[in-house]
C-alpha cells in the first residue's frame, strides 16, 4: 500500500470469535492496525504491550487500534489475557489481509511486522515498519495521528 491509497475492506474474526469488518468502523475516527507476525514472540510480545501501555492516549485521539497475525483466535485470546491488551487481535490464518495490504515478509519467509495508520475514511496516512524495533511503530503511529 502507498500513503493516499484507500486501505482494502476486510472481515477476520477477533479473539472472541466475533467478525470485524473494517468498514463498518470506517467514519468514526482514524485506525490503528498493527500487523505482527507471532503471538508471545519475544518482540510481538513487546510491541502489543508498547500499544497497551499507550492506548490511553490513542482512545483520547479517537483512534482504534487493531492487531493482526496469522495465529487462531485462540491463541489470540490466550495471548490478550496473558498481556492485558485492551484491543482487538484479529486472526488472518490464510494471510490473505496480509497479502491485500502488501505487508512484505522479511527474508522472503517471515511476516513482516507493518502498522498502517488509517484515516476516518481509510485513506491510508502513514506506516511504521521495522521487523526488531517493534515500540518504535506505536511513536510513529501516535506522531501521524497528531498531524490527522
Amino acid at each position: 500500500m502507498k500513503i493516499g491509497q484507500i486501505a482494502p475492506d476486510f472481515t477476520l474474526p477477533d479473539q472472541d470469535r466475533n467478525r470485524f469488518n473494517l468498514g463498518q468502523h470506517l467514519g468514526k475516527g482514524p485506525i490503528v492496525i498493527f500487523f505482527y507476525p507471532k503471538d508471545d514472540s519475544p518482540v510481538c510480545t513487546a510491541e502489543a504491550c508498547a500499544f497497551r501501555d499507550r492506548y490511553q492516549v490513542f482512545q483520547t485521539m479517537g483512534a482504534l487500534v487493531v492487531g493482526i497475525s496469522g495465529d487462531q483466535e485462540d491463541s489470540h485470546q490466550k495471548f490478550a489475557a496473558k498481556n492485558r491488551l485492551p484491543f482487538t487481535l484479529l486472526s488472518d490464518e490464510k494471510g490473505e489481509v496480509r497479502d491485500a495490504f502488501d505487508v512484505p515478509k522479511k527474508l522472503g519467509i517471515l511476516p513482516g511486522r507493518v502498522t498502517y495508520i488509517l484515516d476516518k475514511q481509510g485513506i491510508l496516512r502513514g506506516m511504521s515498519s521495522s521487523l526488531t524495533n517493534a515500540k518504535s511503530h506505536v511513536d510513529d503511529a501516535l506522531a501521524i495521528l497528531r498531524t490527522l
